[in-house]
């Protein structure tokens, strides 16, 4: 097989130079996309010529464009349905590719269907029934509807991508990915997007793409210039409470907040929102129209905000997150860079606060060798934290209360699948188990 040629650098500055046709043209004004981003300027040459692309991209680069406008022009030029298929490794990140296909190709008449767990399967088969030309899907239940939806068929695609591989391979989605690889042509176009490249991303590389072009515009592990990023070393009992004080320090900004666990998640909103913050949860336990719900609101500003597990650490483009606060330190540093990622997109400046408790130590210091910077103390005024400390204690009160007759625990939850009606394990979510720990069922079987 041979090894992916790489691309060489490139200097343009506009669209039209890089070959888009004027209907694309226009979409991309109407988006405000003024000049190309360094992937953007890098893959679409390549992929205009019909090429296979691995394109290692940092997260906020506009790397969904890069993919979704060769797929759009080739579909002007031989307009089909099915033809071309995104795999994205979580329900969020496939609503938002789709958006954003659907806002490319609106000029030309694209239509999209998103397949993803926690949704009704039947709703999704008349959808695939009606030939949409882009098929936006998580691999767990795009598998379900290769086996079991009477008519489906993806034998005539054209494109597929896989986005933010490295994830999908981290989640166990593999065997999956390779059974739809077995049932879809041999002779299409193949686009692989990763933040990372590992040792199982290039396996599937391998598997998968035919003498590809190798773009890479990121270093391996690195956040922006423009975020700056701070710690709070603090005693683990004193967490919640010095959570308000950075709310309260910060309440005008738009603000995420990343939790290891769904119950933290859950706990955290509720004790936000009784002390006046108007915060939303998001996590793996809520049913699918209530996490869009939750993020359409803190997206529009309705919600300032958001209290999430790792489902929201990947991918996702809010454009207006002025901080991100770690209350839990994640294992992983990779998982870190995701998180403070969500801040400081495209040129904007934003702010990261990381809780660092005196069992985090080893884990800051981890993180701080990865990205080759320090973190910065972030000021704190202890007289105004020991005032806020009886409130907050009595929220906590009012939150163990409410989790009860929620029924939220650390597991999986009963509600959560009566809700969805399905068996969506293979479709599950980052926060299934915690950040960064892979389940003892999957790894008994890894080598």
């Amino acid at each position: 097989m041979p090894l992916a040629e790489e691309a060489s650098t490139s200097t343009t500055s506009s669209f039209r130079s890089l070959g888009l046709i004027e209907p694309l043209l226009e979409a991309v004004d109407q988006l405000h996309y003024t000049t190309p981003t360094e992937i953007q300027a890098e893959v679409l040459p390549h992929a205009l010529q019909g090429r296979d692309i691995i394109g290692v991209a940092a997260t906020g680069s506009g790397k969904t464009a890069a993919f979704a406008l060769p797929i759009l022009q080739k579909l002007w030029e031989e307009p089909k349905g099915l033809f071309a298929c995104v795999m994205a490794p979580t329900r969020e990140l496939a609503y938002q590719i789709s958006q954003q296909f659907e806002s490319l190709g609106s000029a030309i008449g694209v239509r999209c269907a998103t397949i993803v767990g926690g949704m009704p399967i039947m709703d999704q088969a008349v959808a695939l029934a009606k030939r949409p030309h882009i098929v936006v899907a998580t691999p767990g239940r795009l598998n379900d509807h290769l086996e079991n939806t009477k008519g489906f068929s993806l034998r005539g695609l054209k494109f597929l991508v896989m986005d933010e591989a490295d994830r999908l391979l981290d989640m166990d989605f593999g065997p999956i990915i390779d059974k739809i690889l077995k049932v879809i042509p041999k002779e299409r176009t193949t686009y692989l997007f990763s933040a990372t490249m590992t040792t199982k991303v290039a396996k599937l590389q391998r598997a998968s793409l035919s003498n590809p072009v190798r773009v890479e515009v990121s270093e391996k592990y690195s956040t922006v210039s423009t975020l700056l990023q701070y710690y709070l070393f603090i005693p683990l009992v004193q967490k919640d409470v010095h959570l308000i004080y950075l709310a309260n320090s910060l309440a005008q900004n738009s603000i995420i907040i990343f939790t290891r666990t769904v119950h933290d998640a859950q706990r955290l909103s509720i004790i936000l929102r009784t002390l006046g913050f108007p915060a939303v949860p998001l996590h793996g336990q809520l049913s699918q129209s209530a996490r869009l719900g939750a993020l359409g609101k803190f997206k529009s500003g309705g919600r300032k905000v958001l209290v999430a597990t790792d489902v929201a650490s990947r991918g996702l483009d809010i454009p207006s997150v002025d901080v991100v606060i770690n209350y839990d330190i994640p294992t992983h540093s990779k998982d870190y860079i995701h998180r403070v990622g969500r801040t400081a997109r495209a040129g904007r400046s934003g702010k990261s606060v990381t809780l660092v408790t005196q069992y985090d130590v080893e884990l800051v210091q981890r993180i701080e060798a990865t990205i080759g910077k320090k973190m910065e103390l972030w000021p704190t005024d202890a007289e105004e934290i020991a005032l806020l400390r009886e409130r907050v204690d009595e929220a906590g009160r009012v939150a163990v209360t409410e989790l009860k007759e929620q029924g939220i625990n650390g597991g999986h939850g009963r509600k959560r699948r009566r809700e969805e009606g399905g068996k969506d394990d293979r479709d599950r979510d980052d926060d299934v188990v915690e950040a960064g720990i892979p389940s003892k069922k999957k790894s008994k079987g890894r080598r």
